[in-house]
């Protein structure tokens, strides 16, 4: 038998906005609750108003680590793949955010984090630091993150080119990356938008893909980011 080890929470002392920012941040009771509500309404809201349609579900590990990557058109687009993971995961699962959107001010990066657990990302001033203890708490187990390599929203529906973030995070390890696509989001919430549009949204899930063999270098993570678009872009058609 393995011996058991108490190990303090990695957010420990943290408070406010510190903890919200904290890329180690562990979820408590209140936060588990308010999450097991907030995904289910968000599941049934999808369904109901927007005929949410989920194809090649089986596609999806049996259980966390992995990284869920799709095409980025829309803020409905990390509520869509969080609601179509099982409401028992709710606290491993990431949305990887913009710091600069949604992590300046406090009471937005608390309803970020309490309501959907999102990870800040500072596009502005990104570092190698922040990927690296995001790809350690990857390895470290029970974790899925929600990821788009874009860097940034469509503006006009056509997908941008892959950043090699997210090479950063999965070259040369054997966490399982699920590249998704994403069909309906750009004409039902778009940038310029207020108020979103009752149009169908589609989600569809491709097999998963690993990259233990490809080098964990600049080479590596472009060569992981351009295999995931094109993964990506395959299921668009």
């Amino acid at each position: 038998m393995k011996d058991w080890k108490l190990e303090p929470a990695h957010d420990l002392g943290l408070t406010g906005l510190a903890r919200a920012r904290s890329l180690k941040r562990e979820s408590g009771l209140i936060e588990s609750v308010a999450r097991l509500g907030v995904w289910s309404v968000l599941y049934a809201y999808l369904r109901l108003a927007h005929k949410l349609r989920i194809e090649q579900a089986d596609n999806l590990p049996s259980q966390p680590s992995f990284v869920m990557v799709a095409n980025h058109a829309s803020h409905f687009d990390a509520l869509v793949l969080g609601a179509a993971l099982p409401l028992a995961w709710r606290d491993c699962i990431f949305p990887i955010a913009a710091g600069d959107v949604f992590f300046e001010r406090r009471g937005l990066a608390t309803l970020a984090t309490t309501l959907i657990n999102a990870l800040p990302v500072w596009r502005r001033r990104p570092g190698k630091q922040e990927v690296t203890t995001l790809r350690d708490r990857l390895q470290a187990g029970h974790c899925i993150y929600l990821l788009f390599p874009e860097g940034a929203r469509t503006r006009d529906g056509a997908m941008l080119p892959f950043k090699p973030g997210v090479g950063m995070m999965v070259a040369g390890t054997e966490v399982p990356v699920v590249p998704c696509y994403l069909g309906g989001t750009f004409e039902v919430f778009p940038a310029n938008r207020v108020l979103p549009r009752l149009l169908p949204i589609r989600l569809r899930i491709g097999r998963p893909l690993t990259f233990a063999e490809a080098p964990n270098t600049a080479d590596g993570w472009r060569q992981v980011a351009a295999t995931i678009e094109a993964a990506i872009r395959g299921l668009s058609v």
